[in-house]
């Protein structure tokens, strides 16, 4: 019972991890991040799993040590998805 309660633990973190690897990875620029609130501003380009045209929006962090190496003007890589009901960033990290 140990062993099978350990494998099902075991498969559904990988299943949660290769979930976020099949986001897309979008490009956009840090406008403001607001580390109080864990929300960040980004002008960003088409979010295709969300159905969004690019727009300039807020996002809320899913997790706020993802915004502590961003700031505005910082050009970025990120993904987005609907985490408990809000549209949040899931990943993020400088890029082209």
């Amino acid at each position: 019972m140990k062993r099978i309660a350990i494998s099902l633990i075991a498969a559904l973190s990988l299943s949660g991890a290769a979930l976020a690897q099949s986001l897309p990875t979008v490009s956009g620029t840090v406008e403001k991040v607001d580390t109080a609130q864990s929300k960040i501003t980004i002008d960003h380009g088409a979010i295709p799993n969300l159905n969004m045209d690019a727009m300039t929006m807020v996002f809320r962090a899913q997790d706020p040590a993802l915004l502590k190496d961003v700031k505005a003007g910082d050009k970025v890589q990120f993904t987005a998805d609907r985490v408990n009901g809000q549209i949040s960033v899931t990943s993020i990290k400088k890029g082209k």
